[in-house]
């Protein structure tokens, strides 16, 4: 079944989205900047290892009627980029891909008419220039709520067909936190270190950092009950490319501002209320809000 989709957040995951769901014929509307509609590219270039294309791809600066909202803006931006969205009646589902868990109760309480579809993304997407993407290594995965087998599920196939690594989950838990637990250690000891993900490996007291994130943030996942395991995420972080870096690095190297409170904040706050240690976790937090404030003054 083709759907119409529409995305919020015309940065690194919400154009390559963009590219990959129009490259398998679906209808898909990019959500922009007003002043920018007019002279937005209208085809979507891509360059992945899963391909190479450019694709049209329609642009609005409101969200249309369209059967799926996939909202890819950063967790910083989420309240200001939501202003598009000025009819949701017309839309049927939300999939929210932002870094973090704490937007999905958000989003439920705003839109208690919509169904709102936990899901996240992993990978390393940038933009180049508008209209301009980049996948960068041949590691993209996409996991969504089993609540949206029967919407998604074709676009999923496609998907998986085309190179991503695609699954539904069944538990919401343990699809939000493993992402958490994934994502937190790695983009905190990159932007702490300014190291790329190997550079960490390397380094005996960043990589212990790292490993005891890792354990703190599936401690606190666990207690908050999700089925997590701390030795099976280090082996797939041994695996990560060594030259991959992390988007809140890159954001710290732009002067932007970083999503600590996204991706540190759910472990921070569960191992207050879990009464769970967190001091690896509490000291790469304070390390990155450390640079970030270096760079914002520069």
């Amino acid at each position: 079944m083709r759907l119409r989709h529409a995305i919020l957040g015309a940065g690194g995951v919400g154009g390559v989205m963009a590219a990959f769901l129009a490259h398998l014929g679906e209808s898909v509307t990019l959500i922009v900047r007003p002043e920018s509609v007019a002279s937005y590219p209208a085809e979507t270039q891509l360059e992945s290892p899963f391909g190479n294309f450019r694709v049209p791809v329609a642009r609005d600066k409101i969200v249309p009627p369209v059967d799926v909202l996939w909202i890819t803006v950063k967790a910083t931006q989420l309240d200001a980029a939501l202003k598009a969205y000025s009819q949701p009646e017309k839309v049927k589902a939300i999939v929210p891909l932002l870094n973090g868990i704490d937007h999905i109760g958000l989003l439920r309480s705003k839109y208690t008419e919509q169904r709102v579809i936990p899901a996240t993304i992993a990978g390393e997407m940038e933009r180049i220039a508008p209209g301009h993407f980049v996948h960068l290594t041949p590691f993209l995965v996409l996991n969504v709520s089993s609540a949206g087998r029967d919407l998604l599920g074709h676009a999923m196939d496609g998907l998986q067909k085309v190179g991503l690594q695609c699954r539904f989950i069944d538990d919401e838990a343990t699809l939000m936190w493993s992402k958490i637990v994934f994502l937190a250690p790695i983009a905190l000891a990159t932007t702490a270190a300014d190291l790329p993900v190997g550079g960490v490996r390397d380094d005996q007291t960043w990589r212990n950092l790292w490993q005891s994130c890792v354990r703190e943030a599936c401690a606190v996942a666990t207690a908050e009950g999700a089925t997590v395991d701390p030795d099976t995420v280090l082996e797939r972080m041994g695996k990560s490319p060594a030259a991959m870096r992390s988007s809140m690095q890159k954001d710290v190297e732009r002067g932007n501002a970083p999503e600590l409170d996204a991706i540190a904040g759910p472990i921070l706050r569960g191992g207050v209320r879990h009464r769970i240690p967190t001091p690896a976790t509490e000291r790469l937090a304070a390390a990155v809000e450390q640079r970030s404030s270096a760079r914002s003054v520069v």
